[in-house]
């Protein structure tokens, strides 16, 4: 594989690979699709990120980070001991909770680009949140990023992957896909597991 430390790299890559000087235009909308997908796809502990903001009170909804993907953990860390909320789904959040009482907040769903919990928050709390987060694009003006640097061949197989059916190339379709899929899975299968090491951490005091 020819390798690629930056932006402009991928992009001759990419070309290179495809045979063609002629998509210099089409070559960046492929990269950025790609990147779209490896955000949906992989769930990794390098795109997890640690963010806090406030409730307001009387207010149940709070913004959403412009990045976020899917929420690992939410507490509120203002409070003595520090206060779980646990997600519901939409359905379930405002068929059974009771979304108008005020008070510290315990449930919260999300909607839109918005939390919304239960109670309403009768005070202003600190909420931190580890959520997984969608990296900024690659572009002229930001040459690398955490797809780019962690996983090269992934950022590359997939964008092989949505130029072949703008070129109609079919057949080349389930190559890149395939490559794409197995390096996805290896990846996620091997992260998951770093959750649950086989051999728990200990910790031994040595005298000399």
């Amino acid at each position: 594989m020819a390798f690629f430390g930056d932006y402009a790299q991928l992009q001759a890559t990419i070309a290179s690979y495809l045979a063609r000087t002629d998509l210099t235009t089409q070559i960046p909308e492929f990269i950025r699709l790609a990147q779209d997908r490896l955000s949906r796809d992989l769930y990794i502990r390098q795109t997890l990120k640690v963010a806090t903001t406030k409730t307001t009170a009387g207010d149940a909804t709070v913004e959403l980070p412009s990045d976020f993907v899917s929420m690992k953990d939410l507490h509120i860390s203002s409070t003595d001991p520090i206060q779980t909320v646990i997600f519901q789904s939409t359905s379930n959040f405002f068929r059974n909770t009771r979304a108008t009482t005020n008070g510290l907040p315990t449930f919260y769903t999300l909607l839109g680009s918005e939390f919304q919990f239960a109670p309403v928050p009768d005070t202003e709390y600190t909420l931190k949140m580890v959520y997984y987060h969608k990296p900024p694009y690659l572009s002229d003006t930001v040459s690398s990023n955490l797809w780019l640097a962690t996983t090269p061949d992934l950022l590359l197989y997939a964008s092989l992957g949505e130029a072949e059916p703008f070129l109609m190339n079919d057949e080349r379709i389930q190559t890149w896909s395939s490559m794409y899929d197995r390096g996805v899975n290896s990846l996620q299968r091997s992260d998951d597991e770093a959750d649950f090491p086989a051999h728990p951490l200990s910790i031994t005091n040595s005298t000399r």
